[in-house]
Order: C-alpha cells, then structure tokens, then sequence
C-alpha cells in the first residue's frame, strides 16, 4: 500500500496536480514494483499564510508524505526518492531543492483496508521489494 499526499501553496497544485501525480505514481510503480491501477493521491493546496518555509525554497515549494507498509529494502526507498525528484523535476520543471519527501512506513497490522485488518489483506503484489 502506498497512499500519498502532497502539500504545497494552493496555486502550485492548481497549475501542476496531473503532472505531479503522474510523476509520483510513475516513481511508486516503477520503484516499488507497484501496480499501476493502485493510485491513491491527495493534494492539499494551502494558502500562503498557512505554508511557512524558508524563502530560499521559491513559491512552488511542494512536500510529498508517502505512507507505505514496512517491508521495502533500503535500495528500493532510496530508488523511490531518487525517482520522485526526477520524475517531478521533468513533468513539472520544480527544482529537487524545492521539493522534501518523507516516507512513513508503518506495519500492515496498523492499517484498515477494505473492512479488514491490513495484516489480513490478501494484496496480489508483493511489499518485499
């Protein structure tokens, strides 16, 4: 499982969502040998009073968390991460120093999918990449 969201100012995500959602899921997909159909993003577009950072990171500053059941390698994060700042960098033209990422990986016990335990879900990919 990997569920994504991405803050950034209200206009940024208004002039780049599809793009930045192509360019995430394609990283997911390809670092994480995720299933393509598996598409889970959310974009919250904070007015500027709301979105404090430094003004070295320009106005398209974008944060992306990505959840993920624990049991990814450390080369595959690592792949994910590389990958979503470049993938972002070409569909966008935002700079990798304007981007942070963070994964959150947490057991599969500790996620309700589908009206059962996450731990129970039967999947059809594998998390072991």
């Amino acid at each position: 499982m990997a569920q994504v969201t991405v803050f950034a100012r209200r206009a940024t995500i208004d002039r780049h969502r599809e793009a930045l959602s192509a360019a995430i899921h394609g990283a997911v997909v390809s670092a994480l040998a995720y299933p393509p159909e598996k598409r889970f993003h959310r974009f919250i577009g904070l007015d500027p009073v709301d979105f404090v950072y430094p003004p070295d990171r320009g106005d398209d500053y974008t944060i992306v968390e990505v959840s993920l059941f624990e049991g990814r390698t450390v080369e595959a994060k690592r792949a994910l991460i590389a990958e979503l700042f470049d993938r972002i960098r070409a569909a966008t033209g935002i700079a990798p120093h304007s981007v942070e990422i963070t994964l959150f990986e947490t057991p599969k016990v500790n996620w309700g999918i589908r009206g059962v335990n996450g731990a129970d879900l039967a999947l059809g990919y594998t998390v072991d990449v």
